[in-house]
């Protein structure tokens, strides 16, 4: 979350941000490879370039990564008319609440890099985000263009939903399948899974982080982690193919509300399983 905050806060002092028209022909699909296909390639934790083809309906959003560690790629819609001056204003105003960007836009995709996920583009201005460190990350402006005919996603196999303040969805997730993960709450959410030794030690987890002792609970997770959407709008949708060692998992969102509690001590975290 704090990654976000730190591009919000240095993203209107910045000019001269590039700015990219990607355009191209799309058909109906319903299949992954027959998905219009937007590149994101991040270097190190400043540098973000887009190509492709980035039409409305359904896409893939390929990301790869140049650097140490793992990278994390964020893609922001601005609403009709908006600024991006705008957009950051309204979250420095009120003191890095993502909240406050849903009436000037959308954090409608995050995901960890390099991957393949797909998500559904509307018409309009973009911005792509490289939020792989803790520092000020780097971004590029693009536009979408309307398809002659939108492609529509792949179906999934499973959808988890995050609300306020829970989840939705299969308690049971199928390795190699389409996972789908969305919010349909109100609020920033986020959907992440992290292992767990058993069941036991899994609501052990639960108890502690909704009691606020996420150091404790840390401790007894494993080094098995899923990002299935990282801080998100409201409506935000993206899917991919779950590839994770199977075993159980604590389904989670550690966003804040106003007052600094963490949305798990509210309850929004869940015993799952991954299964062969």
């Amino acid at each position: 979350m704090r990654r976000y905050v730190s591009w919000l806060a240095v993203a209107g002092t910045i000019v001269g941000v590039v700015g990219l028209n990607l355009s191209g022909g799309a058909a109906a699909a319903t299949t992954a490879s027959a998905l219009p296909t937007i590149k994101i390639a991040l270097t190190g934790t400043k540098g973000v370039s887009v190509s492709g083809t980035a039409v409305s309906g359904a896409v893939n959003v390929v990301s790869t990564f140049s650097g140490k560690g793992q990278g994390a790629v964020g893609l922001v819609r601005l609403n009709p008319g908006v600024s991006l001056q705008q957009a950051v204003g309204s979250v420095q105003s009120h003191h890095g609440d993502l909240n406050a960007l849903t009436q000037y836009g959308s954090l409608f995709f995050d995901a960890s890099a390099p991957s393949a996920v797909q998500t559904v583009l509307s018409p309009g201005n973009y911005v792509a985000l490289n939020v792989t460190g803790n520092g000020n990350p780097g971004f590029a402006r693009f536009t979408v263009t309307k398809a002659s005919v939108p492609a529509a996603l792949p179906a999934a196999s499973a959808t988890e939903t995050a609300i306020e303040f829970g989840f939705r969805g299969a308690t049971v997730l199928r390795n190699g399948t389409i996972v789908r993960a969305q919010n349909g709450g109100w609020l920033v959410h986020m959907i992440e899974l992290f292992g767990v030794r058993n069941a036991a030690t899994g609501r052990k987890v639960i108890a502690l982080l909704r009691a606020g002792k996420d150091n404790q609970a840390q401790k007894l997770a494993n080094q098995n982690f899923v990002n299935l959407l990282g801080p998100a709008s409201p409506g935000a949708l993206q899917q991919q193919v779950l590839r994770s060692a199977p075993g159980y998992y604590v389904e989670a969102c550690f966003m804040n509300t106003q007052d600094g509690r963490e949305h798990t001590q509210l309850g929004m975290e869940r015993l799952v399983r991954v299964v062969k």
